[in-house]
């Protein structure tokens, strides 16, 4: 549907069984989030809560809970994106079948925005920050977030909407030392497209003008998610996507898209920073306090019944998920166009995205030779860490497939290929000293840690086991073994205490496996965690722990491990030690006293009754 503003995508949903209200009062402060949570585990509708404590404003949630739910709201625009985008990755099929591709044309009249004369909703009103539903997720978060904001800024440069970037970074509303209804925190870093423009207008001694869009039609919150090629608009995208044009105006010097349901206004001056977070994040755990820009208010709007739009994230999948699945959808084969040789590059939503990435390359290099081995996908995997967002990948997996029947989102069944055929004396390839996502603290540092590259290619080294090897059940220190997957078998082991501690540990753990590598030999990875069971239980645990809770040069280890020639590598199977270090954030947990609160809502008589 072509939808002029959120309220008409909501009462679409409705129409057809999509969402469910509210009428309820629901408290802000953890409440609505808990709901969201409990109904997007239950693939449940979205959710429209029509009574917010504390605010005049409804609020929205779980828009985009499901694939199904994402592509219904894009139904009459999604191929032709798709046709779009495609086009973009080769533009000759437009000279081929031009045809084919004529509708494609007219969608891309859509794309060019429309400055707004006459028709201004979001100015309906002017207000303040403690108007808004102020909605704090987890109880650690440092106060209330925008999780689902649009954040607009213009090249100083080059001023202009076609020049602008249109990003999702969260938003600090309340808490920490910011002064309310005055000041707001923004979460970016400098290399983004909001980063990008802010250091020119530093480099200039200038404040950059900013603007916080809530809210409007879904394909603007989409766009702004989008991993969009250097030199296309959020803003078309947009208006392409929602088969409306993305309508604007100018306010005091602030662009203003006029069909949101919010806009926040502010500038953000030169090395003017305060204490951001913490904020329970998409990797499971929260993100700590560091210092962020600072966003100065200059006024905040509001059209007529506006509608508040909110997510909540945490340990994966959530709604995010969703979106990531969308954007897979849409861009198809954006990558293995943009990397040649790549095949396939799947960012695994359970280990929170950017930690893992599995791939698939080709190997063309050396067909002359008798024994496959590792080459080209060695080139390859420089290329993907060199790449956008794949640039913040921690453990890259990849591979190629000779008979095109591997794919990379059947993840037990990829990682078991990988497993039987890795060369633990020559595939292991570490990064160190780099940097990683800003949101894992399982490095040495803020955006600091290390990486590796498992790069497996040619005949299986071995037959992975089924059962836990028998030598794995009588060690010292290390206990409860459990077989997570064929080959791959997690021991539990005391708190980690120190980096120091866990090699004298790791050492021991050797000293009793290394007379023993042909009992081992059926095992690829041995996982040392602090709950062996929890690991065990399902392939998504051991994902989550095994890749967010551990940093490659740090704690990666092997059964008689070795370095020649500066190349690492162990005779036996490679060790993780993915245990929770004294560094790391905590995990997101529930709250029970909450979730005990929200249960009314889903008794006989609630809101919620009959739809989990």
């Amino acid at each position: 549907m072509h939808y002029s503003s959120l309220e008409a995508c909501l009462i679409d949903l409705e129409k057809h069984g999509h969402l469910v209200r509210i009428k309820e009062e629901v408290d802000p402060n953890l409440e609505m989030a808990a709901i969201h949570l409990r109904v997007y585990e239950a693939n449940g509708p979205a959710i429209l809560f029509e009574n917010v404590k504390g605010t005049k404003y409804r609020a929205a949630s779980n828009i985009f809970g499901n694939l199904e739910r994402s592509k219904f709201m894009f139904r009459k625009t999604f191929k032709l994106v798709q046709q779009l985008i495609d086009l973009k990755n080769d533009p000759i099929k437009a000279i081929k079948h031009p045809f084919e591709n004529f509708a494609t044309g007219l969608a891309a009249l859509k794309a060019l925005p429309l400055k707004n004369p006459i028709n201004k909703p979001v100015l309906y009103e002017e207000i303040k920050i403690s108007d808004l539903p102020l909605i704090k997720h987890w109880p650690m978060d440092g106060g209330a977030f925008v999780t689902l904001p649009q954040v607009y800024s213009e090249d100083i440069e080059t001023p202009g909407i076609m020049k602008a970037n249109l990003g999702m970074y969260r938003i600090q509303l309340t808490g920490n030392e910011y002064i309310l209804d005055k000041e707001i925190g923004l979460h970016y870093q400098l290399h983004r497209g909001i980063g990008v423009h802010q250091t020119k207008a530093n480099k200039k001694g200038l404040p950059l003008k900013v603007s916080c869009f809530v809210g409007g039609p879904p394909s603007h919150s989409l766009s702004a998610v989008m991993p969009l090629p250097e030199g296309i608009s959020e803003m078309t995208f947009a208006g392409v996507l929602g088969g409306r044009r993305f309508r604007y105006t100018y306010k005091d010097g602030f662009a203003i898209s006029t069909d949101a349901d919010f806009v926040i206004t502010g500038e953000v001056y030169p090395n003017e920073n305060k204490p951001e977070g913490p904020f329970g994040d998409h990797l499971g755990y929260y993100s700590l306090t560091h210092n962020f820009p600072l966003m100065k208010v200059h006024k905040v709007y509001a059209k007529k019944n506006a509608i508040w739009p909110f997510t909540v994230v945490g340990r994966p999948p959530q709604e995010d998920t969703s979106f990531g699945q969308l954007i897979h959808e849409l861009t198809g084969n954006a990558i293995p166009q943009e990397i040649p040789g790549v095949k396939e590059v799947h960012a695994v939503d359970a280990a929170g995205v950017h930690p893992l990435l599995l791939a698939i390359g080709s190997e063309r290099y050396t067909p002359y030779y008798p024994t496959k081995q590792p080459a080209e996908i060695l080139t390859i995997a420089n290329h993907i860490l060199g790449t956008g967002q794949l640039s913040l990948a921690k453990f890259l997996f990849i591979t190629a497939d000779d008979t095109n029947q591997l794919t990379t989102h059947n993840i037990a069944e990829y990682l078991q290929y990988i497993f039987e055929r890795i060369d633990l004396k020559r595939d292991i390839h570490f990064y160190t000293n780099t940097t990683i996502d800003t949101l894992d603290y399982s490095g040495t540092g803020l955006n600091t840690g290390s990486k590796v590259v498992f790069a497996a290619y040619g005949e299986k080294q071995r037959n992975l086991c089924t059962e836990v090897p028998t030598i794995l059940k009588e060690l010292q220190l290390f206990k409860n073994a459990q077989l997570v997957m064929p080959g791959v078998v997690a021991l539990q082991a005391n708190k980690f205490t120190s980096q120091v501690n866990a090699q004298l540990e790791m050492t021991q753990l050797n000293e009793q496996l290394k007379s023993n590598e042909t009992a081992l030999a059926s095992v690829a990875q041995i996982v040392i965690c602090d709950d062996s069971s929890f690991v065990a239980q399902k392939l998504n645990n051991y994902l989550w722990v095994t890749y967010t809770r551990s940093n490659p040069s740090h704690d990666i280890y092997g059964v008689n491990d070795f370095i020649l020639n500066k190349h690492w590598g162990c005779n036996g199977p490679m060790v993780v030690d993915a245990r929770i270090k004294p560094h790391h954030a905590p995990p997101v947990e529930k709250v029970p006293e909450v979730e005990k609160r929200i249960d009314k809502f889903f008794e006989k008589g609630g809101s919620l009754y009959g739809i989990i």
